[in-house]
């Protein structure tokens, strides 16, 4: 099972200072993440890389991270993804539930690729009241 790993998980694992303390929840989080980059299936998309990437102040840890990130290649975006985005955003929007355009496309792009999702923003259980996502709980 391929996962889209939303930018809060890759986060925890790769953006938290090495000494700051992750709860049992954010922990779980991290050791599903490399469960999945050790089978391979954790996966990455160009919005996720540059929101992981965005607000680094520092060159030599954006270089790292970047470095970091190079192994995994990105989920090619294709015109229906960004389509299917849209037409989510207003299915959720039209049942009163809010998002982001990124949220969406990655859930558009989870549907048209047979996907599931692993992130820590509940707001994908909102999502999937309207929309057919499958939604990856950390083993604990």
């Amino acid at each position: 099972m391929n996962v889209l790993v939303d930018t809060s998980v890759w986060s925890l694992a790769l953006r938290r200072p090495k000494t700051a303390a992750l709860t049992a929840e954010q922990q779980a989080y991290v050791a599903t993440l490399a469960d999945l980059v050790r089978a391979g299936q954790a996966l990455l998309m160009g919005p996720i890389r540059q929101e992981l990437l965005c607000g680094i102040r520092q060159q030599a840890q954006f270089d790292a991270l970047r470095a970091a990130l190079d192994g995994f290649g990105d989920v090619r975006l294709t015109r229906s993804d960004y389509e299917l985005a849209a037409q989510s955003f207003n299915t959720c929007r039209a049942q009163g539930i809010q998002g982001s355009n990124t949220d969406f496309l990655i859930c558009a792009v989870a549907i048209n690729h047979g996907l599931s999702i692993l992130s820590t923003d509940g707001d994908f259980a909102n999502y999937q009241q309207c929309l057919p996502i499958q939604i990856v709980k950390p083993q604990r």
